[in-house]
């Protein structure tokens, strides 16, 4: 539903009862924390039971309050300005530790990820990389951390690798300039999704490239133009991203092509380790 949600909300709220009134009023002007509330905080919060929470939820079309809960998350996901993170941190981890609040939400985001991960399009998306001609790589914000790791480590192992800048589109245009058939695109970018990516995307496609997209969900705007999708959750923890589970992904997706590649990786890394000893590259007494 999404924008389609509140609209219906609005809508409603002269048939609605007064309990009812009272929690279609808070979500519309606090979804960014309603999204986050159980039935139970959300009817505290306004003063009604759970049930009622519950009741409203079915009678805006849902199975049920979960439901209606995962339509205001994906309303907000890419909406939310910094500060907003920020309050809806204070409101998820309330009085909770700090450390244990964000730690805990990390693994269940992992969790997430390992439950709901498309072997066949993650295979897929293996066999892609090593058949490549070209492989470029871009993310954009804070999405360019895990283009930079990925692109650290497939340099070990190929020699095709080109990151792609978070950039304006001119220059965006210039360093994938080359790209066609036979190449592939590696796009990342969750909410709040970079225009960049989404722009690297389109002239990859029309360019002819394969485009594997590490994305949130199916409604990302990578998925339009991507033929391989691996979705890792990703959810604003605070001002500060959560990449957690994209990273564990990659990392993933890294060890898969290392073990298809083993003669080269061992190789690689053979030469490497007499170059960074004899260089001293590592400390070595400690």
């Amino acid at each position: 539903m999404n924008d389609d949600l509140l609209k219906k909300i609005e809508e409603l709220i002269p048939k609605f009862s007064k309990s009812q009134k009272l929690i279609a009023n808070f979500i519309l002007e606090h979804y960014e924390k309603a999204a986050y509330m159980t039935a139970l905080k959300l009817g505290r919060t306004v003063g009604v039971s759970e049930s009622t929470v519950v009741r409203f939820a079915i009678e805006l079309g849902f199975e049920g309050y979960p439901q209606l809960q995962r339509s205001l998350q994906n309303h907000i996901k890419n909406r939310l300005t910094a500060v907003q993170r920020m309050d809806v941190t204070r409101n998820r981890i309330g009085d909770e530790n700090p450390v244990a609040g964000v730690l805990n939400q990390d693994i269940e985001k992992i969790r997430h990820t390992l439950e709901n991960i498309d072997m066949q399009s993650f295979e897929n998306a293996v066999d892609v990389i090593n058949s490549a001609k070209r492989i470029y790589i871009q993310g954009a914000m804070s999405s360019g951390i895990l283009a930079n790791f990925m692109n650290y480590y497939l340099r070990f192992i190929f020699d095709n690798v080109t990151l792609v800048g978070s950039v304006g589109t001119t220059e965006l245009y210039q360093q994938m300039i080359h790209i066609g058939e036979g190449d592939l695109l590696i796009a990342m970018s969750f909410p709040r999704y970079a225009k960049s990516t989404i722009e690297a995307c389109r002239f990859a496609r029309e360019e002819g490239a394969q485009i594997i997209a590490i994305t949130d969900s199916e409604s990302s705007p990578l998925v339009q133009y991507a033929h391989t999708k691996i979705y890792a959750l990703s959810d604003m923890v605070s001002f500060v991203d959560s990449l957690v589970a994209p990273m564990s992904l990659i990392n993933a997706i890294i060890a898969a092509v290392s073990s298809s590649n083993r003669c080269r990786v061992e190789n690689t890394f053979c030469k490497l380790e007499q170059l960074w000893d004899s260089n001293g590259v590592y400390k070595k007494d400690v």
